[in-house]
Formats: structure tokens, sequence, C-alpha cells
């Protein structure tokens, strides 16, 4: 078939006709080079006059609307439109993307500007809001947003001679806006009396904040800061839509087509009229202009360019025209001239000289053109008409030959027959009309089998027959020139069409997707030479399919450029050229054909890129010719990492729960269990879906990673030490370039990566927020800077991070198919390589986003599937390794040979100094020379070449190998099989660490007494684990089938199995032999139980419902235990082997006596009382409290209770392992919780002497080895296990002014006047009734409430003129907010001024005079203060106030920064909080600040305030937070302190992480609400706490609470100040009723 692949040829777009001047502005410059550079359809264009020739940008994906120049003008910025619009920033000499930003605006970009030093740019959106936003468009990073104004904005500028300043204009308005920190401020434009109110178009900006701007009543307004100060009247007759400020001056254009110059001062120079010049015409309208030196270039409304030489004025040159209004349709190419015809609903006619690439001749019709028709000799032109006429023109002056008006329908296809003898005009009517040619277009015949209207004709080459296409996608054929229907099939079976231009038939079937039905392709256009077609789409594509295309879903080459429809397309008479025209952005396309023969010499001069990848895309058909992906490679494309519920929510759902629960949960709750755990040993390594995850530290460890634990194996202690930051599976793994660092991607629903130190094993960053579901690779850069990940949502999304300040720098999207690896490449950070199914792609990073090339095969292979690549020698050189088996040799982006590396897929390659080193499914590592020529060295994994020190058996010879890495004179080998090989260079293997395969894990046994377990699995192997120091497996088994269930005899001497498929086995427990084996069900045997004592009996409970009770003597079956409704989970023995607890899916506890089975009921009270002899049950009163508030949405898996029957420990579906007092009474009982396993835990055991737990995850296969710490062993070490996850009403204590400040509600002044309704009259306006007295005339002496005068009060300014008065100045103010602020009065000037706050102002007071100064630029209450402690920032306060929504405009809530002594702002941050700040702090350097929000989640955030800029922000805490404040040594750590809850938090890069505090040493402690925190001198933290009549302050070494400091306060203790000079504590309290005015410094 021959559409199988894709054509060999290829489309280079030469030329394009037009210019964007309808709906657009500001849009056409000079650059640097002299040449021109202005924007049609979807293409940025760069016009050199000189040469007549063009460049094009295509980077975009649909229609451009904005351009801006940089100040150097070599540099461009464009922005679009469409549902995810971006702007891209662009050189217009290489023509090369520089930056991409986007993730911003929405509908699209209405205008651009750069400041005066290129740095930053501005845009405007679309939105309803018509969103202003600032960018660092080199990092493509957003500084600044705020919403712009209710309706359209039309332009906006930077104040050139003002720093942080801007102007935009638009519907009735014009805005001036400063820029202070993140803040956008705007003020409105004051019009006055000067002018009237109306739409401003356009502005430019001048010296002495002078603003000139151009109006809709062709007036200009001339501002002074924002006041309107004069009006130029009558500058242009009507609308200014354009105005450029250059060195000599200001141009204006507009709508009455005149161009006027003005000087610096904005006198008229010179005025020329455009309409009254050559070219001119009525109606002309000026929408762009640009002055530069004598030139000037004009965009006019109906897309024409002039360029002008001021002296030479009326003779402007015509650069470039293009179709205007309405929609582009009509195409038709000259039979035998490089000619092309296009019609518009212009009404206008052109034809177009493909050679000179200039317009040879127009001429005006009366109609909308919608079709064009050439005849065979190239003298007649017929044009359809949208009014259902159609005329023919001479092609040599363009004179009328016929007018015909015969259908009252648009024309929308006309063809002349290829003898030149009839024309055939198709009708919106369904109708066909054949006209003869010589009998001066006389009706000859008539088509009417269609039902819809007709949308495509083709004659046959003996113009015999014509085929049609209609609107229902019918394909009809006639007899010629009647018009008959043909139906026999067999008659137009040997017809040879002369042109193929319908999108229906057999020959096309191609061009259609395959499951599609659609009906967008609006044209096509076969080249039966080159064997090739040519599609037009609704999407703006073009596409090349081979000719003919016959099975759906062909491959194709596809090209963009057009913004939205391409309504037509067709080839030059010769095939050189492809001409495509678009409907709406009234463009046409011309583009050179390349050749299969040509094309290898084209393709070497470098593709242009675009976002879209504009050189191939592949179809969706399954093509026979692609190889069969590996089993392997299947099984993990189709692995899905999604949950149902992923630990982010846990929270949410708590409090969903919470308030259903309120009722249940009286009951005083058992405190935490004293003993602790502590992850000791972990058995696995996640090799079956994850590569390269594998590698050696600087020290000589290895660091690898399983379940949601990363690991460090020291190999010669065989020691482990583990990073625990995640709490989810980790997918991926990657070393820094120094082996120090490691960065981890992990699953979630908002998926984070952790960059942690191996030596430390601390976060240094965490990065979030770009990714979704998971992240499946990363890779760090050369410099170890930057760190690139992929993502596993349905796009696979990029990213490159700044790692350590956790900034993405980029995102784009990868592929639709999955990607298994990034590189980055060594020699430049800015680019990379990813691989996956069946592509290879070439990525550079523009800014904020990245352009990506696929990997161009040729004639070398085929688009195979890639599982890993390295760089090479050189920049250029990349190397992948393939699903069947092959090497990838890459220069650039083109494929230069391949090598046969292995027997099945490559998956990981590693490149060394001199060489590289591959692994395969073979089970074979191979060392290559550095070109890939020659295989140095083989090593095959076997059984036979393992050390005698290995930590393990291998399971079998050759396991598929997936990671690969060399180091410290060794090769470090990970398999599929979860197995960790150390290969010696000289041979022998010595095996590190090993797991279970794939399938999950849920058998586990411990032995009665020593210290190994056995674990049974899906995998089908039995293991036994060595859980003393030696860590290894002792012995393994395969099965026939797996399990899920195994146990020990009493004696140890036995193993008991059971297996999936109903049977269970007994088996030597040293030698695993068989010693019996049964099958009497057909379902899984989910647990199996010897009865304790002898072991004389097994009880095996299966999934079918049933428990078996058989004797290990006789082997027989000797009970059936009956009555269960849902399947058993778990089986337990009584002391004395006669009673079975049992549990069901259906959350049934069961008593059964044994041997024979029979059910028994025994009252809750009774259970109690006996004397079990192990306990694995999750049911019943005495395990109540394991259940969690969010106990429908999570399962309790297992449980088991020490033999002391003090600690019951749990695993859930969650992934933790929580241990509990026992019994666990009431509901949600209070525990210690640990995670490590990534989703459900399926087992939990205790050793025989209770010194370790042993854990196992399900889908993670990991087997985890926990030792027990007693109470009252504390090792130092940070904490890992968190409290409870409900607080209960007995915490804390109350106090009647916390409650009231907790529940205070702010309103926001700014706002309340709009919202209070009003009505009635003004008590100044009101008529006053006269009172009694008056009107009996009493006249009563005048009653007030003031103190009576001083007889010495002298008013003597009787008589004296008043003077107005012009201004307020504020004096002084009376009062200070204490109601519900705090620590929010400070000394400053060595105790010389205090500052405190009160309403909307800031005072400085100066106490020995008495005197105040004030802050007044916020626009609400303040709420929180605080003063920068660091010498460098001597006097600078922050101040936080309350606002409305956190939508960034003027009423958000903001945090100003400013210096106390003279006021000045130093930046404003516009917060997401929304309501309000209640604290902020400075860190340690006091570079960063800490803020903390009135919103529900009481976010916290980190601001660096200089730049403006958010790092980090997250949810701080479901309660009320009073305070948060930064250690006094650092800027990475602070406190949050509020309502039952201390946090302590770290910044990791842009993530912050928190722990609660604990209360675990201190006995009988109850978590209470905290008002205040200060930082003592070790790093303890000294808090107090408030409590109903009692008040004392609590150390905090570190996260656990120390001893409880006894206060004599009578109530909570509101504020704490650390006394620095001497070391001590002050605290601050109020009593009951009187305001906390307090602040005591030693």
């Amino acid at each position: 078939m021959a559409a199988r692949s894709a054509p060999n040829c290829h489309l280079r777009l030469e030329w394009v006709y037009g210019y964007r001047g309808h709906q657009c502005r500001n849009n056409l410059y000079y650059t640097a080079a002299k040449e021109i550079v202005y924007f049609v359809a979807g293409v940025g264009v760069v016009y050199s006059p000189r040469e007549h020739r063009q460049k094009f940008y295509r980077g975009h994906s649909d229609d451009i609307i904005s351009l801006a120049l940089h100040p150097e003008r070599v540099l461009v910025a464009t922005g679009q439109v469409g549902k995810e619009p971006y702007i891209c920033v662009w050189d217009s000499y290489t023509v090369q993307t520089i930056s991409v930003l986007k993730d911003v605006h929405t509908h699209g970009i209405a205008c651009l500007a750069f400041d005066l030093d290129g740095q930053r740019l501005v845009s405007v959106g679309l939105d309803s809001k018509n969103a202003v936003c600032v960018w660092d468009w080199k990092r493509g990073k957003m500084l600044s947003m705020a919403p712009g104004h209710t309706d359209r904005i039309f332009d906006i500028s930077w104040d050139l001679y003002q720093p942080n300043k801007l102007v935009s204009c638009g519907v009735k308005h014009i805005k001036f806006w400063s820029l202070c920190g993140n803040a956008l401020t705007p003020k409105r434009g004051v019009f006055g009396k000067t002018g009237d109110l109306q739409t401003i178009l356009c502005l430019a900006c001048a010296r002495d904040e002078l603003t000139y701007s151009g109006a809709l009543n062709g007036d200009i307004y001339v501002w002074k800061g924002i006041n309107l100060i004069r009006t130029i009247q009558g500058a242009h007759t009507a609308g200014i839509f354009s105005m450029n400020a250059c060195e000599e001056g200001f141009a204006t254009g507009g709508r009455d087509g005149c161009i006027r110059l003005w000087d610096l001062t904005f006198k008229p120079i010179t005025v020329i009229d455009l309409r009254e010049t050559d070219q001119g015409y009525k109606g002309l309208s000026v929408r762009s202009v640009c002055w530069r030196g004598d030139h000037i270039l004009v965009g006019t409304q109906d897309s024409e360019i002039f360029e002008i030489v001021v002296h030479e004025r009326n003779k402007p040159f015509l650069i470039m025209q293009g179709h205007c209004e309405g929609e582009l349709w009509a195409l038709a190419v000259h039979p035998t001239k490089p000619l092309a015809v296009t019609g518009s609903d212009d009404r206008s006619v052109r034809i177009w000289s493909l050679v000179d690439h200039a317009l040879i001749a127009r001429c005006n019709m009366e109609e909308p053109i919608r079709c064009a028709a050439v005849n065979v000799d190239g003298i007649h032109l017929a044009l359809g008409m949208k009014d259902g006429s159609f005329t023919v023109l001479r092609v040599r002056d363009m004179t009328e030959v016929v007018h015909i008006k015969d259908r009252k329908e648009a024309i929308h296809e006309l063809k002349y027959s290829p003898d030149g003898t009839y024309l055939a005009v198709g009708c919106n009517d369904s109708s066909v009309d054949i006209y003869g040619v010589a009998q001066r277009y006389k009706k000859m015949g008539e088509c009417v089998g269609s039902l819809s209207f007709i949308t495509h004709l083709d004659w046959s080459s003996d113009s015999r027959y014509l085929q049609t296409n209609d609107g229902n996608g019918k394909r009809l054929f006639y007899r010629m020139p009647g018009g008959k229907e043909v139906t026999n099939k067999e008659e137009i079976k040997g017809v040879h069409w002369a042109s193929w231009t319908c999108v229906s038939g057999l020959e096309v079937n191609g061009i259609w997707p395959k499951y599609s039905d659609i009906n967008d392709i609006n044209s096509v256009d076969g080249n039966y030479i080159g064997q090739v077609l040519v599609t037009a789409d609704d999407y703006g594509i073009i596409k090349l399919f081979r000719y003919p295309c016959l099975r759906k879903g062909a491959k194709f080459k596809k090209y963009i450029g057009h913004s939205a429809h391409v309504t037509n397309v067709r080839w030059s008479h010769d095939y050189q050229w492809v001409i495509s025209i678009g409907g709406a952005d009234h463009s046409v396309f011309q583009w050179k054909f390349i050749p299969e023969r040509k094309l290898k010499d084209a393709l070497h001069i470098a593709p242009q890129e675009s976002l879209a990848d504009s050189n191939s895309d592949e179809s969706d058909s399954d093509l026979s010719d692609v190889p069969e992906l590996d089993s392997e490679i299947e099984q993990e494309t189709q692995l899905t990492y999604r949950r149902q519920v992923y630990k982010e929510d846990l929270p949410q759902l708590k409090e969903q729960y919470k308030e259903k629960q309120k009722s249940g949960t009286s009951k005083r709750r058992e405190r935490t269990p004293g003993n602790s755990i502590r992850l000791h040993f972990v058995h696995g390594y996640r090799g079956y879906d994850c590569r390269s995850n594998l590698f050696y530290t600087q020290i000589g460890e290895i660091v690898y990673h399983v379940a949601a634990v990363g690991v460090i194996y020291n190999r010669q202690q065989n020691t482990q030490r583990f990073y625990l930051g995640h709490d989810d599976d980790i997918l991926c793994l990657a070393i820094h370039p120094l082996k120090d660092y490691v960065a981890t991607g992990q699953v979630g629903r908002d998926p984070s990566i952790h960059i942690w130190d191996t030596e430390t094993i601390k976060p240094l960053s965490v990065l979030k927020g770009c990714h979704q579901y998971g992240v499946c690779a990363v890779d760090f850069s050369a410099d170890g800077k930057r760190l690139a990940s992929v993502g596993i949502d349905d796009s696979h999304s990029i990213v490159l991070w700044d790692w350590k300040k956790g900034e993405k720098l980029s995102i784009a999207r990868g592929s639709k198919d999955k990607i298994f690896v990034v590189k980055m490449n060594p020699y430049v950070p800015d680019k990379l390589i990813t691989a996956g199914i069946k592509h290879v792609k070439f990525w550079r990073r523009a800014g904020g986003g990245l352009i990506g090339r696929k990997g161009y095969v040729g004639t070398l292979g085929k688009n195979d599937t890639m599982m890993c690549a390295v760089y090479g020698w050189t920049e250029e050189m990349a190397f992948s390794g393939t699903s069947t088996g092959d090497v990838c040799i890459w220069r650039d982006v083109f494929l230069v040979k391949t090598v046969k590396a292995h027997d099945g897929p490559v998956f990981s390659m590693h490149a060394l100094e001199k060489g590289f080193v591959t692994g395969g499914k073979d089970g074979v590592v191979a060392l290559w020379d550095d070109s890939f020529e020659r295989c140095l060295k083989t090593y095959a994994i076997k059984r036979a070449a393992l050390a005698p020190g290995s930590k393990g058996l291998l399971l079998e010879d050759n396991p598929s190998i997936r990671a690969i890495s060399l180091g410290h004179g060794h090769i470090l080998v990970g398999t599929k099989n979860g197995e960790i090989l150390e290969v010696d260079k000289s041979g022998p293997i010595t095996l590190l660490v090993q797991g279970h395969m794939e399938g999950e894990v849920w058998g586990l046994a411990t032995h009665p007494y020593l210290p190994i377990c056995a674990t049974v699995s899906d995998d089908k192997t039995l293991r036994i684990w060595d859980l003393s120091p030696s860590h290894c497996m002792l012995a393994v088994r395969k099965l026939k089938k797996g399990g899920r269930c195994c146990c020990f005899s009493p004696d140890g001497k036995a193993l008991a199995v059971g297996l999936n498929d109903g049977s269970f086995l007994m088996a030597n427990a040293d030698t695993l032999e068989d010693l019996v084996s049964f099958h009497h069900r057909k379902d899984i045997i989910s647990d199996i139980r010897f009865s304790p004592g002898s072991g004389k009996y097994l009880a095996v409970a299966s999934h079918d419902s049933f428990i078996d009770i058989y004797n290990v003597m006789s082997s027989k079956r000797v009970g059936i235990c009956k009555g269960a409704t849902s399947y058993i989970t778990h089986v337990d023995w009584d002391i004395r082997g006669k009673l079975l607890q049992v549990n069901t899916g259906a959350k049934e506890q069961l008593f059964f006596e044994a041997p024979r089975g029979k059910k028994q009921t025994i009252p809750s009270v009774e259970v109690e009382k006996i004397c079990w002899a192990s306990w694995t049950s999750v049911l019943g009163l005495c395990c109540e409290g394991i259940w969690p508030v969010i106990g429908e949405v999570t399962d309790i898996t297992a449980s088991c209770l020490t033999s002391d029957k003090m600690v019951l420990a749990t695993g859930d579906d969650l992934g933790f392992v929580k241990l509990f007092r026992y019994p666990a009474k009431g509901k949600f009982g209070k525990f210690k919780r640990y995670v490590a396993h990534s989703t459900h835990v399926t087992n939990v055991r205790w050793t025989y002497d209770d010194s370790m737990l042993v854990t196992l995850g399900g889908a993670d296969m990991s087997l985890m080895v926990w030792t027990n710490e007693m109470e009252g062993y504390r090792e130092k070490r940070p904490c890992d296990s968190e409290e409870s996850d409900t607080d209960s009403e007995e915490d804390g204590g109350y106090d009647s002014d916390v409650t009231r400040e907790n529940e205070i509600s702010y309103t926001i002044r700014a706002l309340s006047t709009n919202i209070r309704p009003m009505f009635g009259v003004k008590p100044h306006l009101q008529q006053k009734e006269p009172s009694v007295d008056e009107r009996q005339g009493v006249v009563r002496p005048p009653v007030s409430r003031a103190p009576p005068r001083p007889e010495k009060l002298q008013t003597n300014n009787v008589g004296k003129k008043k003077r107005p008065i012009e201004d307020l100045v504020l004096e002084l103010v009376f009062g200070y907010r204490g109601r519900d602020c705090r620590n929010n009065v400070h000394y400053l000037n060595d105790g010389d001024d205090i500052i405190y706050h009160t309403a909307s102002v800031g005072i400085l007071h100066n106490v020995a005079t008495g005197t105040q100064s004030f802050y007044q630029e916020h626009n609400d209450d303040i709420l929180c203060l605080t003063v920068n402690q660091h010498p460098k920032f001597i006097n600078i306060v922050a101040t936080g106030q309350v606002g409305d929504l956190a939508d960034m405009s003027a009423t958000a809530p903001s945090i100003h920064i400013w210096d106390a002594v003279n006021k000045q702002t130093l930046s404003i941050l516009r917060c997401y909080h929304s309501k309000g700040v209640c604290s902020v702090s400075f860190s340690a350097t006091g570079k960063l600040l800490l803020s903390v929000g009135l919103d529900p989640e009481h976010t916290i955030t980190i601001w660096r305030w200089q730049e403006g800029t958010k790092i980090a922000s997250r949810a701080g805490h479901n309660q009320r937070i009073f305070v948060a404040e930064f250690r006094p040594d650092s800027d990475s750590q602070f406190v949050s302190v509020g309502v039952k809850h201390v946090k302590f938090w770290t910044l990791a890069g842009r993530a912050l992480l928190s722990k609660k505090g604990l209360l675990s040493t201190v006995e009988d402690a109850r978590m209470q609400t905290m008002l205040a925190v200060a930082f003592g001198a070790v790093p303890s933290v000294e808090m107090s706490v408030c409590g109903k009549s009692t008040c004392c302050a609590e150390s905090w070494p570190e996260l656990t609470a120390g001893p409880c400091l006894p206060c004599t306060r009578r109530c909570g203790t509101a504020s704490l100040s650390p006394a620095a000079r001497k070391g001590r504590e002050c605290s601050c309290a109020r009593p009951r009723g009187a305001p906390a005015l307090c602040s005591s410094l030693f």
C-alpha cells in the first residue's frame, strides 16, 4: 500500500502575499538591518526591500495579532490568539525563537511593548479583565500582573523617561501605571474640563511626564502626570490609529488616510494625504506608521504596506498588497504560466506572479467572489460569485467577456473541461450547470443528482465525464455535456481524471483520519507526476500525502502558517509550487516543492523550526511495517500511575469527614504509644518499570530507590540510610555531576521532585506545580545548576528547572506518546534530548518555552521506540538505544548510522570518558569504544559468575538489565527482577540487593524464635529473608502459582503457603521442599494459620468465604467454617487452639470453634477477656480506634500486636504504617504514623522478640524492616512520624479574647461604601421639623456634654476673611490597634522612636518630642507590622493589610515594605491571601519576607521582597495562625503557631515542608492554642500557651515539646520577645478585658 509512509518530498515556504491590517495596529517596523518586519496569519515576516526577499518566523500556532520591536531593533515580540495564547520573542536576523512566554493570558495577546533597555516586556490580554502582565522575557518569567480594565485596551507603552511607569489606553479610558515590587498600581487619567471623555486609540510618552494620545475623534490629548492639560484639535479628521515616536519627533496615522509628522514638542511638521497620491483610493485607512530618518512605513486597513520617502511624499512605493475584508476562497492557477489567480469577498480578483513574487493585475467586481478557473489556453478567467452569477474575463486585459446569472445561491466551484469546450459551474443549491464556451457560454446541460451544496468538481481527461463532491460527502458521476448521472460503477472504472481536487473517493481515502467522520478537509490537489497529494483543512494545516492514498489514516507531512481554515490549495502548472489561501487570514502562501531527489541537500539547511513540529507528523494508523512492541515495553506503556485517592487529598478529605463525625468523637482518646519505629533495612529495588536509576555516590555508596524511599546503601558495612521525604512511588532518579546530590521524582496529583543531599539526607529543594500524575524521568545539567523533568500527563510535559531557586525556567508539551528518558546536553545547558515510543526529539530552550525538532531518520531506519539516550563527544553527537536492540547515532537531528548492540531492547546506556556501556533485555553488559564501532567486552549476568560475598541468590540467568552505572572500578547493574549487582571488570559478579519481582506481595510470616521471615508473592516465588545484620535472602523457591499468605509452624520447622489457585502446600522451612499439598478451593487462599502450642491444626482461609481446618499430623481436613458473607481477610487462634477469630471483606468479625468449625456468637465484652495467640484482626472494640476519619475511602489491610500486648501496628491502603496503644478503644485513636511504602501496605508482622517490625508493600514489592525503639529511648534524629490527624475537643484551652479574635471577620473598607445600600436624604439636606418649643417661641439654653470653655480663651479670628482650605495634612493620630494584633510595636533608632500602626496608617512616634510621622500608602486596615533586624536594612518596615479577593487588583491584600525614616515605599507585594495578611516576618539576612493570610487555608508565603517575587506558598493550617516567624539565624526555617497547633517549617527551593510539633515526651500534655513565639540561644523555641485560667510557656528542642515553664499570668500570653542582650525571654500578658499594649525589651 503506497500510503503506509509519509512522502519523501517536502514543502518550503517561499513567499507570503498579504499583511494583517484589519483589527491590528502598530505592527510594522524597520529593523536595524533596514528590513521590514510585520505579520500575516500565523507567520512573522521579515522583508528585505533591497533583495526583494522574505524570511519567516513560524513559531506560532494561531493568528498573530500584536507585535513589538526591541529598542535595539533586532529582536521582535509577537503575540497570538488562541485558547492558550503565548508570546514569542525572536531574532529578526536568524528568525529563531529566543524566548516563549506562556501560561498567563487567555483568548489572546492584544498589545506588547518593550521597556527602554529591552529587559522587560509588557503584554495585555484579551480576557474579560484585559490583564496587564510584565515579563522578564529572557527568563520567561512573569514579574507582575494586574487586571487592566473592564473594556478593551488598544495600546500600552512604557514611559521611556521614568523607570517603572507605564501608560495604557482603550475604550473611554487612559491609565497611568506604576510598578513597585510585584504590584502594578493604576491611576486613571483625569479628563477634567479640558477634553471630552472618549476612547483613546494610541499613545506615546515624552519627557517631563508628558504623554500624547490619539483619540477616536481625531484630536490629540496631551497629559501631564495623570491630568489632561491640553488638546490638539483636528489633528486628524477621524480616529488616530497609530502613533510612533522616534528621534526626530512623532508620526501619527488615522482613518482619514493621512500621515502627520510632528516635532519633539508636538508642533506640526508636515502632512501626507495618501488618498491624494498615485496609489491612493477613497476609504484608505492607516493602521500602522513607522518613521525612521527620511523613510516612513505605512500599513493600511486593506492589507497594503507603503514606503514613503519624505522628499518624494507624493510617490509612495507599494511594497505589499493582499486581500482584505471577508473571506478568501477563490484560487486558480494559469495552465501554462507561473501565475496564480485569487478572488475574495472584498470583490477583487488578483493575478500574482509566482516568479517575481508580485501582484501583476487587479480588477474589482460588483459581487464577492467565491471560486475561479482559467481555461486550457489561459485566455479566459471564470469567476463564481456569492450571488449565484458567474463572470468570465479576458486574462490579458481583465475585460468582461460575459456575465450570467442562472442561480440565486453562491457558486462554490467551477472548472473548464480539459478540451476547453465546456465550463462546469457548481452551486450552493446542489446543481451543476454545464456551459458551452464556444457558444458564448450557452447552457448545455444540468446535473441534479446531489442532495447538498456542491463543493468540488473534476473532469475526466477526455471531457466525457464529470465527478462531483457535495456537502454530505457524496461522490457522484455525470455524463457530459448533458449531465445525466452515471450509476453503473463499471462505466467509470477505467476513467482517468484530468485533475484530482475531490476530497471523497477511493484514491483519497487516506487523507481522512482513521476513526473520524468530520468534514474538515476543504481542498485537495493531486500531483500525478510526483505521486503526491496536497490537502488543506479547517485547522490551518497543509499536508502532503502519497498519491494514490487508499487506506484511511495514511501518514503525511504537515506544514503550518495559516492561522485558521485553509480554504483552497493548488499545484502550479509545472508542479514547482503549491499555492494555498487562508479564509479568515486573507493571505496567499507560496510553497516551494522539493522533490525526493533534492531533499537531502535541502534538509541540511536548518529546517524551519516551530513550536508545533512543522516538518512532519505521524498519523494514527496502525502500520504493519512498524515492528511490534517488545512485551516488556508494551507492559510498561500500559501501566497507569493514577490513584483514586492521592495523599495530597487527605487534608481535604479529613475535613469533610470530620464535619460528619463531630458528634461521635466525644470520648477521650488514648494517647499515642511510647514506642516508635525506625526504618532499618529495605529489601527491593524498582527495576520493572524504571531505568537508569542506580548510581555510585561520591564516597562509593550506592543510591537507588524502591517504593517511596530513596536508599543509600553502604556495601562494605551492608547498611542503608534513607531519604523519606516522598509520600508515593518514586519513579525516577538522577545524580548530580558531583555525585553528592540526588533528584527523585514521584507519583502524585501534583507530583514533586526532591533534590536531596546523600550525606545529610536532607532535602535541598522540592519542585512542584508543573506536572500531573507523576514524574517519569529527570536529569541534571553538566554544571549541576539545572534539572530537566518529564511528566506522565497526557502530553508528557517537559520542564527545565533552576532547582536551587526552585524556579521553572521553561516548559513544553513533550509528546502524546510515552517518554522514557530525558538527557541534558553536557556542552550546552540549553539543549536536551527526549526519547520514547516511536520518537526521539531534540530540544532547545527559548525563554519560558522549549523548541523541539523530531529526529530525522531518512532512509537509514524507521521511527523506532527509543528506550535510552546519551550525548557523545561533541554537542551535536547523540546516541539512543532502540527497542529492537540497535544503537542509533545522531548528528544534530539527523540519523547517521545504526549499530546492532543487543538481542532485544537496549534499556540502559552510560557514557564514559572514552566509550560507552550498554545493557539490554538479553542480560548482557557491553563495553564499546567512543564511536560504537567496536564492542570491547561483554559481561553476561549468570548464576555461575556469582561471587561468594553475594547477599542473596540470582533467580535466573540473563535477567533483563534496566540500569547501568560505572564507578570505583566496578559496573553497577540493576535488573527488572529487582536485583542490584556489582560486576567487577575482571568478571566476578556480586549480588548486593534484591527484592520481589513484578506482581503484588501479600504473604508474610516471621519465624517463632529466629530473626528470619518468609514472603510469598504473585511473582510465583517463596523467599526466606535474614533479618539479622547480614540482611540477605537465604533461600528462594519458584512456585507454580503466585501466593498470598504463609505461616511458620510453632516449632519453626514447617512453612505453610497459600496459593492463588485455591491450593496450599507445606514445605520444609530449611530446604523449602514440599512436605504435603492440598487443593480443595478454587479461589485465592487469603490467610493461613497454625494453631498455637504443638501446631496440631492448620486454618486455611479462602476468598470463597470458607475456612478449612486441617489436622497437620493426619494431613486431613477435619472441619469447615461456614457463615461468612464475603471473602476471608484475617484469621487468629486463641491461646488454647480451640477458637478462631475471623475478619471478612464485609467487615464482619466472626468466631468459630475448632476443629469442627461451628460458628459461635460471643459478646464484645467477652471477646476482650479471651487470650489470643496472635492478633492480626482489624475489627472489634479492641481496635476500633485504628480506623481513620476517612475510613470509607481507605482500608486497614493488616495489623499485628506485640507479644506484650502493648502496641498494635497497622498497615493501610494509603501506604501508612501506624502504631497505636493497645487496646485502641474509641473512635479515631491517636497514633504515630510512618511513610515509606508507596501504596497499600499488605502485611505487617512483629518478630518473635518484638525487636523488629516487618512490613510488606503490595504494589511496591518491597520488604521493609523497622527497629522497635522502646518507650524512653529517643535517638537524636529528625522525626519521621506524625501525631494523630484529628484534634479532639478536649485538647487546648479557651480564652474569650482569643476566640473573639479567631472569629473576627474583616470587612474591606475600600468596598464597603459600594456594597452598603444608600437611601434617604443626607442629614444636612433634610428639611428640619420645628420643635414644640420653637413653635411656642420658647428659647432654651444649649445643652452640651463638652466641658465649659475656659474663661481666658479668646476667639480672635472674628471678622477675618477665611482662607479656603487647600489640603489636609495629618498631624496626630490617637489610637493603636491592639485588639486583634500582636508583636506590632517596635523601637527604632536605639529607642528614640516607636513604630506601630492603627487604621490604615503606619506611625513613627518620637518618644522625646511626642511628634508623629506617617506612612499613608495603605488603602485599608493594617493588621501586622514587623521591622527588618538586619544591619543592611536599617529602619525597613513591612506592613500587611486587609484586602478583597486575591485577584492582584488594587483592592487585593497587599504588603508594603517601606523606609520608616523617609516613608518611601520600597516594594509592594500583592498577595494571593484573600481577606488579608495577619502576620509578617523578615528572615535572618533580611532579604526574605514571610507572610500569613486570613484565607480559609491560612496560606503561608515566602517573598523575595526587593524583587517582588513569590518564592513559595502553601496552605498553613485549617485553623487560624496567629504568628509565624523566621528563626533569627535562618533564611529557610521558621515556626508558625495558632489554634491548637505549632508547626516547624523548612523552605526547600520553592517548596515549604512542615512538621507538626510533637507532645510525645511531655507527660499528659495536650496541644493547646499557641499565641506567640520566640527563639532561645540554643536551637529550641520558646512558646506561650493559652489556658482557661493558667498560663505557661513551653520549650521545644527541635520538634518535640520540652518541659512546661509555669507563669504567674492569669490568662493567655499574647507576646513573647527574646531579650537579646541578656539571653532571657520576656512575655507579655493581658489582664481580662484590658487592651494589650505592651512591649518589653531589656
